[in-house]
């Protein structure tokens, strides 16, 4: 058991579900035993990820090529309370048969919980759609949940910036009138 904000990325040259397999012979869960095993144990999850799915090709011709995700991010509830908005992308290989991982941690300047305030005034600009449209039509990839929590956040973050371009900062002019 670790109290500290801990994540690990890397190679671990094992997939946690089937979807994480395209092609050769069909897999055998019972090889990710050990390592889904490790995970529960150390009370880690996956940080998801952004981009292409798989990060590792055998390289074969067509009809037998194998795809396959063996590389990822995990951490454990400490690192996602200390540093929620670590993202991990998937780029191209450059000289490997695996992608690079990205990671990112966007600094949080204010430790204050700031909540989102939506204002009803927005879905009558004829530019909110749009943005809602594109933002979520984003592919993240990850369980049912992070998908979810990471188009929140993202929508949640592009929203701000929109409704300031829009409107201005609405919050400060009532401060300015007290």
């Amino acid at each position: 058991m670790c109290t500290m904000p801990w994540c690990i990325i890397g190679y671990f040259n094992v997939i946690s579900s089937t979807e994480e397999k395209i092609g050769g012979v069909p897999y055998q869960m019972s090889e990710s035993l050990d390592f889904l095993s490790m995970m529960e144990d150390c009370e880690l999850v996956g940080l998801g990820f952004y981009g292409p799915r798989y990060t590792w090709s055998n390289g074969k011709g067509p009809g037998s090529i194998v795809w396959k995700r063996l590389d990822r991010g995990l951490a454990n509830d400490n690192w996602l309370v200390s540093f929620p908005t670590t993202t991990i992308s998937h780029l191209a290989a450059a000289s490997s048969d695996h992608s690079l991982l990205l990671m990112e941690i966007h600094g949080q300047y204010d430790q204050a919980k700031k909540y989102f305030r939506f204002l009803d005034n927005w879905t009558e600009n004829d530019s909110f759609l749009s943005l809602v449209q594109n933002v979520w039509n984003k592919r993240v990839e990850g369980n049912a949940m992070w998908v979810f929590h990471q188009k929140l956040k993202a929508l949640s973050q592009a929203l701000r910036k929109w409704s300031r371009i829009q409107y201005g900062n609405i919050f400060q002019k009532p401060k300015e009138y007290e």
